[in-house]
């Protein structure tokens, strides 16, 4: 019998949800991780980079480890939810269901030291920061080390494309490769009405997003699923003057990695042409940030099998893979692995709000079922798995 503290759980996750903290300075929130897992009596680390926890369930039996992740960074958004536990940290929230993902593994923790004794098997748990910031916490702990005593690694994702009381996976591809970029546009300032005697940054700025869409116009395969936009264009200071400096950012989505550094790499050229044509500097800063997040077939086969014992078969779901990104496609890159969905929508309570938005909202009764999962998928499968067969799996997708 699985035993899960539901209300611990929803408790845990309010008081994250009320003191949000963005990419690796996450001060509140590691103290609460911390916190609770000195009241349940797990021994953790905080080795593996700024703002990351990692704590352990049989920390000395190593002939197979078990990886389970949680990301606890929020955004920067004013929340629009009036709740008795809403954002009080003005400019940031958890809308992206992180303060779940944190709370729900807190409880698998809880739940898996009550029978720690029985178990064959270690259980790593990640507690990562910046899932949503410009650089990866996955990426920072990988080269810190808190992969190399992991044999398969899993983790979730609150969201609401799957109702509440459902559990889903994509087997295979099933999220976007991710690259931010950053141009930064030289100039000379001057004013308006000798514009021939400045450099105008803003006209530059324009020419090179001109020239970014030209790419995907005539450049790339129209049966690709890939996504480049600009979302931010800052350049000026006043009505008369020609600025001497512009910013864009954007993203960079594709399902195909290769696809990513193409893209890249015309950018870097079309930003070199500019910088030649009219004389200024033009920088391109564009690191590949997550990979696509790829879900053993193996694995996920036996994520399926431990999901129907927790909710039944008729509520296993399949889910089409999708444009976002997720820094988890870091732990897949490197050892078998599954990242699931828990389901969190629910209409008849107005839940039915996607991530990133500031009315953001989960159904809390879920999240019981997210750390029963986590449980049953570390019983069935604490003896190891068959790493071979994950291996052949691979090579039959790809």
């Amino acid at each position: 019998m699985i035993n899960i503290d539901k209300d611990y759980i929803i408790k845990l996750r309010r008081e994250i949800h009320m003191y949000p903290e963005v990419d690796y300075d996450l001060p509140k929130t590691v103290a609460l991780v911390k916190r609770e897992l000195e009241s349940i009596g797990v021994p953790y680390t905080e080795k593996y980079g700024k703002g990351s926890v990692v704590g352990y369930i049989n920390p000395d039996k190593t002939d197979f480890t078990i990886g389970i992740r949680a990301d606890m960074d929020a955004l920067r958004m004013t929340e629009a939810n009036d709740c008795e536990y809403r954002s009080r940290h003005d400019g940031m929230m958890h809308a992206c269901g992180h303060d779940a993902h944190t709370a729900i593994l807190l409880g698998t923790a809880k739940a898996l030291k009550e029978i720690e004794s029985t178990l064959s098997c270690r259980v790593k748990l990640v507690f990562q920061p910046s899932e949503e910031g410009v650089t990866s916490g996955a990426i920072m702990m990988i080269e810190n080390g808190v992969m190399e005593d992991i044999d398969i690694m899993t983790g979730l994702h609150v969201g609401t494309s799957v109702d509440v009381g459902k559990l889903g996976v994509c087997p295979g591809v099933s999220s976007a490769s991710s690259r931010h970029f950053k141009i930064e546009v030289g100039g000379k300032s001057v004013h308006a009405t000798a514009y021939h005697k400045g450099v105008d940054a803003l006209a530059i700025a324009v020419k090179m997003y001109e020239g970014l869409q030209s790419i995907f116009a005539n450049e790339v395969d129209p049966k690709e699923r890939v996504v480049c936009r600009v979302t931010k264009l800052h350049s000026g200071t006043a009505q008369n003057i020609l600025p001497d400096y512009a910013l864009m950012q954007g993203t960079i989505r594709t399902l195909n990695v290769p696809l990513s550094g193409f893209i890249h790499d015309r950018m870097q050229k079309l930003a070199s042409s500019l910088s030649e044509l009219y004389g200024v500097e033009i920088k391109v800063h564009a690191p590949l940030k997550s990979t696509c997040v790829y879900n053993n077939p193996y694995l996920s086969e036996l994520m399926m099998k431990s999901m129907e014992k927790v909710v039944g078969k008729e509520n296993v779901v399949k889910v089409e893979f999708g444009m976002g990104s997720e820094d988890f496609s870091r732990f897949t890159d490197i050892v078998p692995s599954v990242f699931f969905r828990l389901g969190t929508r629910n209409a008849e309570k107005g839940i039915t709000q996607v991530a990133h938005q500031v009315d953001f909202k989960v159904d809390e009764d879920a999240f019981v079922y997210g750390a029963e999962n986590f449980v049953q998928f570390v019983l069935d499968n604490q003896n190891g798995v068959d790493i071979e067969k994950a291996k052949e799996a691979d090579e039959r997708a790809n």
